[in-house]
């Protein structure tokens, strides 16, 4: 039987290089979309605000999500895609209706809260997949 630190060491050495595969992939996407658009990883460093070498350092430490979400956001792809998860690059919604979600309001005038957000995204990622089905 295996103890519990024979196990824990097991586990470290299986996971470890998945989370490094992820973050070299992620930084080689980030890469292959600035040469697509044109543009230095410098100079999207530059655009978003980021620290001089914040992205190059993405090959060995993990990036917070406010910055993944905001280098999808700029190239316009889903969040998904930069992490690999999936490999259409096509993020669900456009940047206008992601912005009109972001800035809707309730009834009473008062900002939807994050909950909110996602179920509206949900609702509407479900009206659109319905409405492509029913297409084709």
């Amino acid at each position: 039987m295996l103890s519990t630190k024979t196990l824990d060491i097991c586990l470290f050495i299986f996971l470890v290089p998945s989370e490094r595969l992820i973050q070299v992939d992620l930084y080689e996407k980030i890469k292959e979309l600035a040469a697509q658009k044109n543009i230095s990883i410098r100079q999207l460093e530059e655009k978003l605000g980021f620290a001089n070498a914040t992205l190059r350092r993405w090959n060995k430490n993990k990036p917070s999500v406010d910055k993944i979400q905001a280098v999808a956001k700029y190239f316009n792809v889903s969040v998904d895609y930069l992490l690999g998860i999936e490999d259409d690059k096509k993020p669900r919604f456009s940047p206008e209706l992601n912005d009109a979600i972001e800035n809707a309001e309730a009834y009473e005038g008062t900002p939807l809260t994050d909950q909110d957000k996602a179920i509206l995204r949900g609702v509407i990622a479900a009206y659109l997949e319905n409405r492509d089905k029913n297409k084709g």
